[in-house]
């Protein structure tokens, strides 16, 4: 069964109550119990992991190394920060998409660049939960 990584960077563990007007109300017990109900669906197996800290980003990235088949990354403000997080997906050559709840091209100019992206397969922008959904359907689709 393929198993597939689905990483939550900072502040998303306050959603729900965090600018709803821009992320919705939705909390990540929400979006994970989404993700695990269409996995079961997609007969995939998935993994949630969530830090606020960049080096656990890396450390689980690193750690999964011919563990995982994929990855979902939602890197959030690290999306516009990290080359260590680049170069940790880089390394483990497993196909990942970057996902955003918010539309970050229609916000600030500085969350318009992001240093994820060139190491995925796809970005997923401003769609809320479903960004989600769809990045794991193509990842299970491959």
């Amino acid at each position: 069964m393929k198993k597939i990584l689905i990483i939550n960077g900072p502040n998303i563990n306050m959603l729900g109550s965090r600018e709803p007007g821009i992320y919705g109300n939705a909390t990540l017990a929400d979006i994970e119990k989404a993700i695990s109900s269409l996995a079961k669906e997609l007969k995939v197996e998935v993994e949630f992991f969530q830090s606020n800290h960049e080096g656990e980003i890396v450390d689980k990235i690193q750690s999964v190394k011919d563990k995982v088949f994929a990855i979902v990354i939602n890197p959030a403000a690290f999306t516009h920060t990290s080359v260590a997080i680049r170069d940790a997906i880089s390394a483990i050559a497993a196909p990942a998409i970057e996902v955003h709840i918010s539309n970050v091209y229609s916000r600030e100019e500085f969350r318009h660049k992001s240093y994820i992206a060139g190491v995925c397969i796809g970005q997923i922008a401003g769609f809320g939960v479903d960004g989600y959904l769809f990045a794991l359907k193509k990842l299970a689709s491959l």
